[in-house]
């Protein structure tokens, strides 16, 4: 575990130029980037009681990243040591770990430290921000690094509070929880119960898995990477580089189809089905594993065991709606109630309300969320009117679809030191994006968005808000446009001004 050298008492103040909430991969790299542009009076808060983020709170079984790892890591660190072409929950995190020692990172961090609400004060320059246990916290700047995968959801089904046995979100898994020989019931078919339903379906007695909407599956191809290529990473100079390269691009076509690419959708959308069609043999099982919307609409999924999972006689496919949750048993719409003695939520997070249970006031009082009552908005995913000095790590419409986030991280940190330093070139404290500059910004982005399969291809998913239908999740170009778009900070879109006088 890593442990914070920082000592300050409960109820007292804290004044740092740079706040960072959150300890994940977006935490980190921003910390990361500020010691090396020299930039050392922040501090890094985070609620839980090690770094990693959502890679140290998911840890269910067979929890992995869908991403290849060599792509998943920083570009300035880059781990020639992975042992899987896709890494294992445990092996992100170690990685993380080293990039705190490497980095000098801990005297920096706090833990047990959570974000309750901030609020500008236009007078002072500042954001005060309240944190843990009625702590204080002045900062000139803040950073959220807490992206949108740390607020589990849970689904709205009548009766949900009175089943009396073991129940708990994928985000929050109970290991203590034997299921050996029990009737388990897994609501949700998304990332994370693909990946836990062939783990634990071994164990378990009988298994129910309650599918809403079926979900494209693509063939996973994980495999070991030996001893020997690890050695050869470590010693050819540009092998690992080069790698990532290669990854990066094989990627990054794949954007072609959610943009409107029809040639490019329909070569994924067959690989997809052949995978379902070898896997799966039983025509009305398959029909019933078949999406009826266009590849890409909803995540794609990336699994080589969930399909066989399912062929297993103790585990039941459940497409019939769920009618009520009962003290220890299911019954869906059709009347049928099916005992269980363990109920397991695979029902992803909040993605499309950020800054959930906190409260963000910034310049005359607008909370942020009044702000986006009509969507999340911000500009470049980064910063939001009315914010001064505040900035978002993995904001509105930076979430990726088809290669690595950590990239668009990096993007937005190096964005970010770009307009600290501006700040300091001026000789300026506050920095606000312009109105006009997010708004028409947002509307490029909508109008990016209507011609994409996110909008159009038949499907409701969690990249879309629940009130607008619009999706402030994704990013609607490849990730190059947006290297390119984060590469300089224009001057004209932005206001700057100096510090208050101090009185």
């Amino acid at each position: 575990m890593v442990e914070s050298s920082i000592s300050h008492q409960n109820h007292a103040d804290i004044a740092v130029d740079v706040l960072i909430v959150g300890a994940g991969f977006s935490g980190l790299c921003m910390a990361i980037k500020l010691i090396e542009a020299g930039m050392k009076d922040f501090l890094l808060i985070e609620k839980s009681d090690d770094i990693g983020g959502t890679w140290y709170e998911n840890r269910y079984p067979g929890c992995a990243c869908d991403v290849p790892a060599h792509l998943y890591s920083f570009s300035f660190e880059r781990n020639p040591g992975w042992t899987r072409m896709f890494a294992s929950q445990t092996e992100i995190y170690q990685y993380l770990k080293s990039c705190v020692q490497r980095y000098g990172l801990a005297p920096y961090i706090r833990f047990n430290t959570r974000f309750h609400e901030a609020a500008w004060d236009e007078s002072a320059g500042l954001w005060h921000i309240r944190a843990g246990d009625n702590l204080s916290i002045h900062a000139r700047v803040l950073i959220s690094g807490m992206g949108a995968l740390h607020v589990p959801h849970y689904p709205e089904i009548p009766g949900i509070e009175r089943f009396s046995g073991p129940a708990f979100h994928s985000a929050t898994w109970k290991p203590e929880v034997d299921l050996s020989g029990k009737t388990v019931a897994v609501v949700g078919t998304g990332a994370s119960a693909i990946q836990f339903v062939p783990q634990i379906a071994p164990r378990v007695g009988r298994l129910y898995l309650f599918q809403r909407t079926p979900a494209w599956i693509v063939p996973r191809l994980d495999f070991g990477i030996s001893e020997k290529w690890r050695e050869r990473f470590r010693n050819v100079p540009g092998l690992a580089w080069a790698f990532r390269k290669f990854l990066f691009l094989s990627l990054e076509w794949r954007v072609l189809s959610f943009l409107g690419d029809r040639f490019v959708r329909e070569h994924l959308e067959r690989i997809a089905r052949r995978h379902l069609e070898r896997s799966i043999p039983d025509h009305k099982l398959q029909a019933a594993l078949t999406p009826k919307y266009q590849i890409g609409c909803k995540r794609i999924l990336l699994s080589d065991d969930f399909y066989p999972a399912l062929k297993q006689p103790h585990v039941e496919l459940v497409t019939e709606n769920i009618a009520e949750v009962r003290e220890r048993s299911i019954v869906t719409r059709d009347g049928v109630e099916r005992p269980i003695d363990v109920l397991i939520y695979g029902t992803g997070f909040h993605v499309t309300d950020q800054f959930i249970g906190m409260r963000l006031v910034g310049r005359g009082g607008i909370e942020i969320h009044d702000a986006w009552h009509n969507g999340m908005s911000a500009y470049l995913g980064v910063t939001v009117s009315g914010f001064p000095n505040l900035f978002i790590l993995l904001g509105p419409n930076t979430g990726l679809g088809h290669n690595s986030v950590v990239l668009m991280i990096e993007a937005q940190v190096h964005y970010v030191i770009k307009c600290l330093k501006l700040m300091r070139r001026r000789n300026t404290s506050v920095m606000e994006v312009r109105a006009e500059s997010q708004k028409h910004f947002a509307a490029n982005i909508r109008d990016r968005m209507g011609r994409t399969v996110w909008q159009s291809g038949g499907c409701r998913s969690w990249y879309q808000d629940t009130h607008t239908g619009e999706n402030t999740t994704l990013w609607p170009g490849s990730v190059i446009g947006y290297l390119r778009s984060t590469r300089s900070v224009s001057d004209f879109e932005y206001d700057l001004r100096p510090a208050p006088p101090t009185h």
